[in-house]
């Protein structure tokens, strides 16, 4: 008896158990081809081993410090180190992290300007009286160190300090006195609903300084 031969035939099943599916490299390729590229890592631009720096004294509230500001080669701020007169507390230990947080901001690109927006006017204690006649009442650090900033650094007086440095003609912009005489102009003057600074008399009401706004007379 001849022998017979058995053809087995043999069905490619696909993926999703359907007969006559197959994978090909090329449905491989078109997925690969589809997913989105990794975003790029963001670059810090650290300051030079030797830089100029900027410090200056405040006083808010009765909470005394110093705030150090590093500068790139074409001026702009990349570090800022914050030091409280009474070290060892509370609000100097978190002053002190905020501004490493602020410095590596800086250094990743943020810029100043959307800091200084984000923070200026803040309000929580310590807040009072500055001393400073260009920002005059703060309602916090963080308002006060911000909106300093802002006055330095984007408003263009730091080209004009470091102007007056090199002539050695570098003296106060306001006196003590002049400081004094605006603090009792102030009196018992209220304070602005719109902004929450101090207002300062004008003719028979009062006016804000800070956003223009007055108490209810032309």
């Amino acid at each position: 008896m001849p022998e017979t031969k058995e053809i087995v035939s043999k069905e490619i099943v696909s993926v999703d158990g359907r007969p006559g599916g197959s994978s090909s490299p090329s449905s491989e390729d078109n997925t690969k081809g589809s997913q989105e590229p990794k975003a790029s890592q963001a670059v810090r631009r650290r300051l030079p081993d030797e830089r100029r720096s900027l410090t200056h004294h405040f006083s808010v509230g009765g909470q005394e410090g110093y705030v150090t500001v590093g500068l790139y080669e074409d001026g702009l701020p990349g570090e800022v180190f914050i030091r409280m007169a009474k070290e060892g507390s509370t609000v100097s230990g978190l002053m002190d992290s905020f501004a490493t947080a602020v410095s590596l901001a800086l250094q990743y690109g943020v810029p100043l300007q959307i800091l200084c927006d984000k923070f200026s006017h803040t309000r929580f204690e310590p807040s009072g009286w500055s001393g400073n006649p260009k920002i005059g009442y703060a309602k916090s650090l963080m308002d006060y160190l911000f909106r300093w900033l802002e006055l330095r650094f984007l408003k263009g007086e730091q080209g004009i300090l470091f102007e007056r440095q090199s002539s050695g003609e570098l003296q106060h912009e306001r006196s003590s006195i002049q400081a004094l005489g605006q603090l009792v102009e102030l009196g018992d003057a209220p304070t602005c609903q719109f902004c929450g600074s101090l207002m300062v008399r004008n003719g028979s009401c009062y006016r804000c300084l800070e956003c223009g706004s007055t108490s209810g007379c032309s």
